[in-house]
């Protein structure tokens, strides 16, 4: 899902959703990309970095999907159904999905209803990135880093994507409505038609897509917490607030780093219509990171963490608006590099804080 912000399988790149942590799933160990997005073992003197495997950004996302088959790996059918589904984003909604269920009043004990959430909600994310993939295929053959999809290579057929996306998102809501309650499933409805409807055939038309794109990315543990309690609330919007926030200096990193495919793909990222010098990009960047310091706050307003929290979030967000600044200073893709990498320490690390000093 995700604005909020694509992100593909548990393979070869260390662009996991957790950052650090996503990687120790996947029982593999992490490979980075050369900046070019060619092959992980074929470095031409680039700085290595991270990318987010997509056509765009999106849900709080993207950042965390590798799309390059692993070298000397023979690509199987299983391997590139599972590959369609983008397991990477799915990882980071499914974290995010059970954050907010933990965070509700009543999420604490019911596992039956986790269970079903996380169910439904993995079978919506799978359906919003197959179905992005359908649209973006001819552009994904343009791209070096995705040009090796199932779909752009053939490996799979283009009415198999469309069956199986109709199929995944069609049980994915309906498991939400029937088995957590209709509010879930109505919010797993407009993250799915948002992203596929809205955010992905804008990412070829205005660099506003980021921020378009945040909000199905930042929904996810909203849905949590309406798995929980059958309702909206501040503090799920609180929730909300903090994922979509956190997106924008994520995936305009990204942006800046892949600045060249995305060009290529006719995508227009906000530094790919920027111009060199990124004037309006750094802008961005600290206005969000620095929009980042109260918003993560907000929980501890709300009485849903104590002090502890507080003060982690304090820190943490101060640590990471100080990369902010850096990157929009210098410009610099080694700067954009340790944006991109604080940002993927930041999140887990403010998530299992306000879990830890749950009220």
């Amino acid at each position: 899902m995700k604005p909020a912000s694509d992100i593909s399988n548990f393979t070869t790149s260390l662009g996991a959703t957790a950052g650090v942590g996503a990687s120790a799933f996947t029982g593999k160990i992490p490979v980075l990309h050369d900046g070019g997005g060619v092959g992980a073992s074929a470095f031409t003197g680039k700085m290595p970095v991270l990318h987010d495997g997509g056509g765009g950004v999106a849900t709080t996302a993207e950042a965390f999907e590798a799309v390059q088959a692993e070298p000397g790996a023979t690509p199987s059918r299983v391997r590139d159904l599972y590959e369609l589904t983008k397991p990477r984003m799915n990882f980071l909604v499914l974290c995010t999905t059970a954050v907010g269920f933990y965070m509700a009043p009543k999420g604490a004990g019911h596992w039956v209803t986790l269970l079903h959430v996380l169910f439904g909600t993995a079978l919506t994310a799978a359906s919003a990135a197959v179905i992005n993939q359908i649209v973006e295929k001819s552009y994904d053959a343009l791209m070096p880093r995705t040009r090796n999809r199932p779909l752009p290579t053939g490996r799979i057929s283009q009415a198999e994507a469309i069956w199986m996306g109709a199929l995944c998102g069609m049980v994915g809501i309906g498991w939400l409505a029937c088995f957590v309650n209709p509010l879930t499933g109505l919010l797993g409805f407009l993250t799915l038609a948002s992203y596929v409807l809205i955010y992905t055939p804008l990412k070829r038309v205005t660099s506003l897509n980021t921020i378009i794109g945040a909000v199905p990315g930042a929904i996810p543990p909203a849905m949590g917490w309406t798995a929980a309690t059958g309702a909206l609330s501040p503090e799920a919007l609180a929730l909300f607030a903090i994922l979509f926030i956190w997106q924008m200096p994520h995936f305009l990193a990204i942006a800046i780093l892949y600045k060249r495919d995305y060009a290529a793909g006719g995508f227009k990222m906000l530094p790919v219509v920027d111009g060199e010098n990124l004037p309006m990009t750094s802008r961005m960047i600290v206005l969000y990171g620095a929009a980042l310091l109260p918003i993560s706050m907000i929980p501890a307003s709300l009485h849903m963490a104590g002090m502890g929290y507080f003060t982690a979030a304090a820190l943490l967000s101060l640590a990471f608006f100080t990369f902010c600044i850096n990157c929009a200073v210098t410009r610099t893709r080694l700067d954009a590099w340790k944006l991109f990498f604080s940002s993927i320490i930041y999140l887990p690390l403010l998530l299992a804080a306000l879990m830890i000093d749950k009220r």
